[in-house]
């Protein structure tokens, strides 16, 4: 372990999401000489969770070590979905410099601008790496150019404005100070990492002061405890105090202490100030509290992260079908899975309600609580939610929405149609630029509640090949009411098992949800109606036999294929008198009674 702070650098890895932070990690691990010669090593070695791998996205922030010249590089990967912000702002507190990734054909992008004003409000002075310059077609200067202009318009001082800044490819592990030097790793990077990332500030022999930014658990040490130490000496076995929020002081013990080497967490005697370590020993923690010195406790300034901007009610799940698929259905069991999540996520916000299974969630968008949910529904969870509304408030007396900034990347052909879409949602269109590749890229300023329901269309608009991205501008007073679904919904009949027959008889009313075979309960939504209002249909009625020989009983007949409801696209289509039931085997959208929304 270094044992002063000139021998530490944290640095943090910030950028729109896609332009490839945890490949460059992958790079810069596989190059520090962490694994062995013969060592197999996956892609996105920091993408450890299973949601991660299988959306290539990440949405934990994640801590390692490298060692380059004696000099330990902390380094921490970061989401770059705008809906994963907090865990951005989080970490920002724990580093003294970051890596600004930028992607050489596209430039800055929505969550570019996010990370970056983050970055500067903490005072940090960015090393820009344009990425991916392998590609074809690209001209990594004008990306550059385009950062600059994205620094004056942020408002940076001119030491952060004179920013050092590199090329390279995080694919080819490649990284170079100006297109003219050829390069053959990313050793350059690890220069200009040392060269421009100040030590951390700090003392070691001033009274402790750590402050928590992560938390985690295993099953042999409890909860632990992840955070860089501001000032002072941590050893293995000392007393400590945690200084809660409300200044509330506990006396504990650090049971373990474990510092980070690549991808795994070593058992250590002692750190320092300046460093980035786990320890153990403390239960009753919350992200921002402070772990002090004994005989003089002080607090450090609390973590403090935008605020949610959509909101949704988790319900416990009383339809007809209700415990028959999950494990945890009980409004108990719902609400200690909630209080749990409030512990490591730092965006949301949980409130119970008038009613005891009810309780309202508060997050950062749409794949924010959805990724909960996710995880909460392969955990073996069953649920209802309901239709996800925007967070409204009150400025100067004024009713106030959120908007946010919308950035399209289209093909030519789709630009017309994502206009007229988003024109009805009360988007403003900011700019338009076409590039030589026959693509377009639209930059809106939108409503949130404009965006509820956008993606699924969105992709349909653009075949698949468009890139949306959005990022929280700012609250303005709000507009008027807009439709976001035009058509109504057909509904289940009665309860039974839907059959061939009955679907194709009624196939010209709409578009199926669901196939021959699966089980339906009165009231359940099984497609979308061809027409602006709700319609029940009897789905489970069968043909009656008969001993006489049909016309056409030697022609094969064939349905229509079920649009297939995702979580994700359920989460947009659900309506305001509607809820989504989700349980580890099943997704299921249900009409509410009146009576029920009465209650509600």
């Amino acid at each position: 372990m270094p044992s002063s702070l000139s021998e530490i650098r944290n640095v943090a890895i910030i950028a729109h999401v896609d332009h490839g932070k945890t490949t460059l990690v992958d790079a810069l691990l596989s190059q520090s000489g962490i694994f062995r010669d013969n060592e197999v090593v996956p892609t996105c070695v920091l993408d450890s969770n299973d949601l991660e791998r299988e959306r290539g996205i990440t949405i934990l922030s994640k801590n390692t070590a490298v060692n380059y010249k004696n000099t330990r590089i902390n380094i921490i990967d970061t989401p770059g979905h705008a809906d994963f912000g907090g865990e951005v702002e989080r970490v920002l507190g724990m580093v003294d410099g970051c890596l600004l990734i930028v992607d050489a054909n596209e430039g800055p992008m929505p969550q570019t601008r996010f990370v970056l004003k983050k970055a500067l409000e903490k005072g940090l002075r960015p090393i820009v790496f344009v990425n991916k310059i392998d590609r074809p077609r690209v001209v990594p200067e004008i990306a550059v150019d385009k950062v600059l202009d994205l620094f004056l318009e942020l408002g940076a001082d001119d030491d952060q404005c004179d920013f050092p800044y590199l090329f390279g490819s995080g694919l080819s592990g490649i990284a170079k100070e100006d297109m003219d030097t050829d390069s053959e790793n990313m050793m350059p990077l690890f220069e200009a990492i040392l060269r421009h990332v100040p030590p951390p500030i700090g003392n070691k022999d001033k009274p402790l002061q750590l402050q928590i930014t992560t938390l985690d658990y295993s099953d042999f040490l409890g909860r632990i405890v992840i955070g860089k130490i501001h000032n002072g000496t941590l050893k293995s076995g000392q007393q400590a105090n945690l200084i809660k929020e409300n200044g509330k002081i506990i006396k504990g013990k650090v049971s373990k202490l474990l510092g980070f080497e690549g991808l795994q967490r070593v058992e250590i005697n002692e750190a320092f100030a300046g460093d980035i370590i786990a320890l153990s020993g403390f239960n009753d923690v919350n992200i921002g509290e402070t772990i002090a010195c004994p005989d003089s406790p002080s607090p450090l300034p609390l973590i403090k992260v935008d605020e949610p901007t959509l909101q949704m009610t988790f319900v416990v799940n009383d339809s007809p079908f209700a415990g028959k698929e999950g494990k945890f259905v009980t409004s108990r069991q719902l609400k200690n899975r909630l209080e749990r999540e409030l512990l490591t996520n730092v965006a949301l916000r949980c409130e119970e309600t008038d009613s005891p299974d009810r309780f309202s969630v508060s997050g950062r968008g749409e794949l924010h609580l959805g990724i909960l949910i996710e995880t909460m529904r392969r955990e073996g969870f069953e649920f209802q939610i309901s239709q996800p509304q925007v967070i409204f408030r009150e400025i100067d007396g004024i009713e106030c929405e959120p908007i946010e900034t919308l950035v399209l990347d289209v093909p030519e052909s789709a630009v017309g149609a994502c206009i007229e879409k988003l024109g009805s949602r009360r988007a403003e269109m900011q700019n338009m630029q076409t590039s030589s590749d026959g693509r377009t890229q639209i930059e809106f300023l939108v409503p949130s509640r404009g965006l509820i329901g956008f993606r699924g269309e969105f992709v349909r608009l653009t075949r698949g090949e468009g890139i949306m991205s959005h990022s929280f501008y700012e609250y303005k007073p709000k507009s008027g009411d807009f439709e976001t679904r035009r058509n109504g919904v057909l509904i289940a009949f009665e309860e039974g098992v839907a059959t061939f027959y009955a679907l194709k008889n009624a196939e010209d009313r709409g578009v199926y949800f669901i196939k021959p075979g699966v089980k339906v309960y009165k009231g359940m939504i099984i497609g979308e109606h061809n027409k602006p209002q709700d319609l029940e249909l009897n789905i489970c009625k069968t043909k009656q036999l008969t001993n006489m020989r049909s016309a056409g009983a030697e022609e094969l007949d064939t349905l229509q294929s079920p649009l297939e409801i995702t979580l994700e696209r359920a989460l947009e289509y659900i309506g305001s008198d509607e809820m989504l039931e989700v349980t580890p085997e099943s997704i299921r959208l249900r009409k509410l009674n009146k009576k029920r929304l009465l209650k509600k």
